[in-house]
């Protein structure tokens, strides 16, 4: 289970992770990552969160097998928050291969597409405070 600080629950950060965020994708998940530590009016001392969110829709299978899938999903990434920079913001979107898919399997592809979308969002931000 992911720590209730890092769940993201308003529409409006899941808006801006996949509006203003990077994308990486693989065959299991696609990540969408933005990196928004360096807004405005936010002083050292005050670092947001890492926010994570979870989009599993009916075409990855059964109820039962979605549910499996968000388990399974907020399981890999529970270790990984820690690693990640304050203030990001995460949105997992599982492709419909995720349902049969095994946890080793969505652990890879999870590696691999987030570290490819954070290394985007941050080269992205740098460029965006430099302007």
């Amino acid at each position: 289970m992911l720590p209730l600080a890092n769940r993201m629950r308003l529409g409006q950060d899941f808006d801006t992770a996949v509006r203003r965020g990077r994308r990486a994708g693989r065959r299991t998940l696609v990540v969408h990552a933005a990196v928004t530590s360096a807004e405005a009016g936010q002083s050292l001392g005050e670092q947001k969160p890492v926010l994570v969110g979870l989009v599993v829709s009916r075409a990855v299978g059964s109820a039962v097998v979605r549910n499996r899938v968000k388990r399974r999903l907020r399981a890999a990434m529970r270790p990984r928050v820690a690693h990640l920079p304050p203030g990001a913001l995460v949105v997992l979107r599982a492709n419909p291969a995720a349902g049969g898919a095994s946890m080793a399997d969505l652990t890879a592809d999870l590696d691999a597409a987030l570290t490819r979308a954070l290394q985007q969002a941050t080269s992205a931000d740098r460029r965006e405070r430099v302007r």
